[in-house]
Parts: structure tokens; C-alpha cells; sequence
């Protein structure tokens, strides 16, 4: 800026945004001044008609900018001398200080950060893991009922709500879960959350002490073990079987530990699902020992082999089983809409938690979504993609056991939104590197070990995948597991490249 009678304006380093008005400009421009010390304390700045002049802008656009400087604190105004910059302001240097060091993390924002989670899924493309067909969901059917919501009372849905959610959603859910998953419950044990990852963290914040021991699958979903660490649980890698986590050797290396967290439906990420008498003994340990048990029951909804099994909430008599379940993989990501079903004894705690961290889910969604469920179309919904997913998984089984051959042996195929792929000789992340410079994006098994050099393979998402699509990726992967070269066998002996 030029003179003008007053201290000069220095300019601001860089240009105004293309939408930035005059006056927000000039605004921006003198408090930058004063901010950053080329302004000091008690100096007199130009009057608002020399300044208008100087800078050809209207003297109302300069009053405005001044206003606001004046109701912030950097300038004040003296009647009959002019407008100053406020002696209340510190006296700072022009010149800039040298950069402050990294604000320390506490240990609980260490371990957060620390933990391994997948980052976000923005495309779908072989294999990324666990994610529902959102091109498959009814959306005429969904705008229809958001449209009726709006349209009836709609703006009640605006407001604010119960921290434990919506009452008819949370009706609707007791219902459901008893139908399909064989939970005990009544609705006043529903607490509506944003994910299963909250109920995790939420659980871990109010069950567990500093140096408690927590049951841990292992492999296991890295977003439990980051949650149970972060609450500085002392987690207790308990092996994985064909049976499901091995609950004899839970007793035996931690027979006295407060909670036990599981996904006895479909493991993540071996998919096997828990036997019914591990699902027993865990039961009758968690009375025994008076500890809980967390059942994450993420995407149980998908069985492809005869109907889903019984969750084992629905096996407890104590009061000993947490049940969480996520409308992400049933309905579609970004609805942000879970649930917890809490033993009576813990709902209270659970709401209050819920309450302090963010209040309460979106009312006018919980509403669609329990009028989704009443309505029977989320029955509809799961029965059409079960036989979606059931024919893409046909599909992946087929082009692995053809393509990939002996280089690797498929886990259970019958349920969930993934497979595993346990590899006999390469390295997982040997293979999962030159996957991707084929354009192959498949997770690791051995990144969701909680003891190094347990498992070695790779976790395949496949139902939102067409089956084109599926039987690419394959012909990728087996050139990774050949080191890039031509997969061998059947698929070669066609002659011409591979393209994935």
C-alpha cells in the first residue's frame, strides 16, 4: 500500500482469493499487519477518506473494514484524532520467530496415531475389503422414504434427539437383531452410534483400567486393537483356529482378564466362524471370571451357505455379552450408522458416554432408516445382495483355484465381504507391493498380527466387484505372486499378457 497521513500499510505476502471483497481484503490486510508486529502498539493509521483515496475503493468499504477491527480488538478509535492500533495488543517482532517445536501428543494420542487402520476407501477396485455394493442399493425406494420424512413433521427431525437414538429406530433394530441374529433384547438396551468403531472405543474408554488384560483376537480388525491400547488395556494375543479364537488358551494366558473382544461370525480377517462350543466356553468364562465379552458381529448378515448364525449374545444368561452391529455393511458407508445392545446393567454408562462425545446420531436418517426396516425392505435388501455377493464369491473362487493354484490355500469362502488368501512361500508384503504396480490393491494378513510372523496371506474384498472386474484382479494377483510375470498354467497357456 502507499502512504497515506498515518503508519504505512504493509502489503500481505501472497494475493487476496479471487472471492475476497475489498473490504474483507483491506480487513485481512491490517490485521495481518498487527498480527505479524509490522503494526506496532499505539500506531495511527491513515483516516478512512485518505485511505479510501489512496487505495480507490469507496470510504464505506474502508469504515466497514475498520468496524471490524475495532469489535476484534486491533484498532480503536479516538474521537477527533483518528483510529490507532490498540495499546491492549502485545507488542510482537516483525521479524518471524523461529518455528516453535511439535506440540507433544499425550501417550493415549501416541498409540491412536500409531495404530495401523486401512485408509479411506474412496474407489472400488480389487480387492479392497469390506465393502457393500452401494451401486446395488435402492436408492428410488430410499428417496421415497426420505421424501415422505421431510414431508410429514419433517422439521422435528431437525432438532436435537435422544442420546441413545431414535426410539422407533432402536424398536426396530431389538426386532431385527432377535429375528435374524437370535439376540435377547428389548429396545431400552439399543444405543444408536456413528460406527463400530466408536462402539470399540467407547467400550475400551468405560470397561477397561490402565493394565487391564483384554482378550484380543489374533489376527485381528487393527481398529480394536488400536482402541483397546489406546485405553491402555494390556492386550493378550489369543490364537485364531479353524474353531475360532482358542478360548482354552485364553485361560491360560490371562484367566483373570476384564474383557474379551470377538467376531465369531466372520473372523476378520481369517473369515472362520467360531464353533459353538468355544462360543460356550466363552460364555461360561466370562461369568466365571466376571468379565465381559464385546461381540463385533460386523457383517454376519452375509452367509452364503444356509442361514446366519446365532449370535452369541443370545447364548448369554449373565449379562456378560456386549453385541455391536453396523447398518455400513447392510446398507451403505457413509450413512454412519451403528449400534450397540448393551447387557441392562451398562446402558445407563453407555448413554452418558454417548451423550459427552457427540450428543447423538442424526435424528431425520435414524428416522428413514428404522421406516427402511419397518417397511421390510431392509429384509428385501439383505436377501437381494446375499445372492449378489453369493454369485460374485462363486466367481472369486473360481478364478483363484484356476489362476493362483498352489500358490496359495483360500480360507472360508461361505460368508462375509472378504476372503483370505494364506500364501505358501512368498512374503505377503512382497506380493501386496507388486500387486499394486499392477493395479491390485489387496490388505495383508500379516499387518493385522498382533505377534510378528503369525500369518502370512491376503485379505480379498470382493462384493462390490463385478465379476469382469473379479476375475482381473485374479489374473493381476497371480502375476504378483509370479513376480510380475505371466500366471502360469490354465490362464498362460492362452497366450498374450495378462492386464490388470
Amino acid at each position: 500500500m502507499k502512504r497515506a497521513a498515518g503508519a504505512p500499510l504493509p502489503r500481505l505476502a501472497g494475493a487476496e482469493p479471487p472471492s475476497a471483497s475489498r473490504r474483507v481484503a483491506l480487513y485481512r490486510r491490517i490485521r495481518g499487519a498487527i498480527v505479524e508486529g509490522s503494526l506496532s502498539p499505539g500506531a495511527r493509521l491513515p483516516s478512512t477518506r485518505a485511505l479510501a483515496g489512496e487505495l480507490g475503493v469507496s470510504r464505506t468499504t474502508v469504515e466497514e473494514a475498520f468496524q471490524q477491527l475495532v469489535a476484534e480488538g486491533f484498532l480503536e478509535r479516538r474521537v477527533g484524532d483518528g483510529s490507532y492500533v490498540s495499546s491492549a495488543v502485545p507488542v510482537r517482532p516483525a521479524v518471524p520467530a523461529a518455528p516453535a517445536p511439535g506440540v507433544a501428543l499425550s501417550a493415549r494420542g501416541r498409540q491412536v496415531i500409531g495404530t495401523p487402520i486401512h485408509p479411506d476407501t474412496l474407489t472400488s477396485s480389487a480387492f479392497r475389503g469390506g465393502q457393500p455394493d452401494v451401486a446395488a442399493f435402492p436408492l428410488r425406494t430410499w428417496r421415497r422414504l426420505l421424501s415422505q420424512r421431510l414431508g410429514r413433521r419433517g422439521a422435528r427431525l431437525l432438532d436435537y434427539g435422544e442420546a441413545a437414538g431414535y426410539r422407533p429406530l432402536r424398536e426396530a433394530i431389538a426386532a431385527h437383531a432377535a429375528t435374524s441374529r437370535g439376540v435377547r433384547c428389548g429396545p431400552g438396551q439399543v444405543i444408536v452410534l456413528s460406527s463400530s468403531q466408536q462402539a470399540l472405543d467407547l467400550a475400551a474408554r468405560l470397561l477397561l483400567d490402565p493394565g487391564d488384560d483384554v482378550w484380543l483376537e489374533d489376527p485381528c480388525y487393527q481398529g480394536a486393537l488400536g482402541a483397546m491400547r489406546a485405553a491402555g488395556g494390556n492386550v493378550v494375543p489369543v490364537p485364531v483356529d479353524q474353531a475360532g479364537m482358542d478360548v482354552a488358551a485364553g485361560r491360560a494366558l490371562a484367566p483373570r482378564a476384564r474383557l474379551a473382544v470377538v467376531t465369531p461370525s466372520h473372523q476378520y480377517p481369517l473369515g472362520v466362524t467360531m464353533s459353538l462350543e468355544r462360543r460356550l466356553a466363552l460364555v461360561d468364562w466370562a461369568a466365571a471370571a466376571r468379565a465381559l465379552v464385546l461381540e463385533d458381529d460386523y457383517d454376519s448378515e452375509y452367509r452364503y451357505d444356509g442361514r446366519p448364525i446365532a449370535a452369541i449374545q443370545g447364548l448369554d444368561r449373565a449379562g456378560r455379552v456386549l453385541y455391536v452391529g453396523t447398518f455400513t455393511k447392510m446398507l451403505y458407508p457413509s450413512l454412519r450408522l451403528a449400534y450397540l445392545i448393551a447387557p441392562d446393567a451398562l446402558v445407563d454408562a453407555f448413554v452418558a458416554a454417548r451423550r459427552l462425545i457427540d450428543g447423538h446420531p442424526p435424528v431425520l436418517m435414524q428416522a428413514v432408516v428404522a421406516d427402511f426396516m419397518e417397511g421390510g425392505h431392509l429384509v428385501a435388501h439383505l436377501r437381494a445382495m446375499r445372492a449378489l455377493y453369493g454369485e460374485r464369491r462363486a466367481v472369486l473362487v473360481e478364478a483363484l483355484r484356476r489362476e493362483v493354484g498352489g500358490a496359495g490355500r483360500l480360507g472360508p469362502s461361505d460368508a462375509g465381504l472378504h476372503v483370505s488368501l494364506h500364501l505358501e512361500g512368498a512374503r505377503d508384503l512382497e506380493v501386496r507391493a507388486r500387486a499394486l504396480g499392477l493395479g491390485v490393491d489387496a490388505a495383508t494378513l500379516s499387518a493385522q498380527a498382533i505377534r510378528p510372523g503369525s500369518v502370512n496371506g491376503l485379505i480379498l474384498g470382493d462384493a462390490a466387484l463385478s465379476p469382469a472386474v473379479i476375475r482381473e484382479g485374479v489374473r493381476g494377483l497371480a502375476r504378483a505372486l509370479t513376480g510380475g510375470r505371466r500366471a502360469a498354467g490354465r490362464g498362460a497357456g492362452r497366450g498374450g499378457e495378462r492386464r490388470s
